[in-house]
């Protein structure tokens, strides 16, 4: 693995910023400085994680309050989440906070870095939808004092400065990030992640992800390719069996007959030999595709640390949508109340 990385330097040693992600991290009373992650670090805005904690806790009250005092302590938890953006609270001696951190990605001369030869695969590719795929950041201790390798010393050491500077930025933007290098000087580095991108002209943008694995983004675009996309462009009716994809529409020829019917059998059959030619040979991570490449991006997030440990939402952060209640209304024995 540290073989991998000098060598993924070599080839990709550009950094290209994202954005933020966030997610929901805990510390109990014996953790120490340690927090875990309890909602992994995958949501666009803040928000997101709020509503996910909300619902955590709700369901915590529904089904596994060991008592009314705790059940009334989640449920007022979650009054404070239906109508206010809180980023930390305290429940039965448990601090929850909404931490951020900023997803980047490895850039070279050849574009974006993919996976690399170390990182995890399965030992047999199994592409069926249906079964389970490993969760981002499941278990995941965020510990300023674990042992770290060189190569991710290294790594922390370059990007403890990291912050926006361009002109594209609004200034409210880059006035956080400056603070942030003061009020959370240091970096710790959350395991890769793997994002299906596309490129047409010369950026790439994301159509899917993030996974915890290169063959789960793989899976993603299969899916992209037989079920989505046909479904999207008109050539497989949003109301078809389910189980329907361009596999199978390919091999038995489009309903209808006649040349409309041919032409998207040929489109469909041309979308089932992209994702064909996904899973042949072990590990593909570059296909191109109706004028277009796709990548499977080697991804990556740093989360910043400060004295009170990992940092939350900076106030130039955007919120896509307003805190709501999303549960029916609970009394202190768990049971739903009718609405009112």
């Amino acid at each position: 693995m540290e073989a991998d990385a000098v060598d993924a330097v070599a080839r990709a040693g550009d950094v290209v910023v994202r954005g933020p992600l966030f997610g929901v991290a805990s510390q109990g009373e014996g953790d120490g400085p340690r927090w875990r992650v309890v909602l992994a670090v995958t949501d666009g805005c803040p928000q997101l994680s709020r509503d996910g904690l909300n619902s955590q806790l709700w369901f915590r009250a529904k089904d596994h309050a060991r008592d009314r005092a705790e059940r009334r302590a989640l449920l007022a938890a979650v009054a404070r989440l239906e109508t206010e953006r809180v980023d930390e609270l305290s429940v039965d001696g448990t601090r929850y906070r909404i931490v951020r951190a900023e997803e980047y990605a490895a850039a070279g001369p050849d574009g974006m870095e993919q996976p690399r030869p170390t990182d995890p695969e399965p030992p047999v590719p199994d592409w069926n939808r249906g079964s389970g795929s490993p969760a981002i950041d499941d278990g995941l201790l965020l510990d300023p004092g674990a042992p770290v390798t060189p190569t991710q010393v290294v790594e922390q050491l370059a990007l403890r400065g990291l912050r926006y500077t361009g002109e594209r930025f609004p200034e409210d933007v880059r006035a956080d990030a400056r603070r942030a290098l003061d009020t959370h000087p240091d970096v710790l580095l959350l395991p890769a992640t793997f994002t299906v991108v596309e490129r047409r002209t010369r950026s790439w943008k994301p159509v899917s992800g993030p996974h915890a694995t290169a063959h789960d983004a793989r899976k993603s675009l299969d899916f992209a390719l037989t079920w989505m996309w046909p479904r999207m462009h008109g050539h497989i009716p949003h109301d078809a069996d389910p189980q329907a994809d361009a596999r199978t529409w390919a091999a038995g020829g489009a309903p209808g007959g006649g040349a409309p019917a041919d032409r998207r059998a040929a489109q469909l059959a041309a979308y089932a030999g992209a994702a064909d030619a996904l899973r042949a040979g072990g590990r593909v991570d570059r296909l191109e595709f109706q004028g277009a490449e796709y990548r499977i991006a080697r991804t990556r997030r740093l989360l910043r640390w400060g004295p009170d440990g990992p940092e939350g939402p900076r106030p130039s952060d955007v919120n896509s949508q307003d805190p709501v209640r999303m549960h029916p209304l609970l009394d202190e024995d768990g049971r739903i109340l009718p609405e009112p």
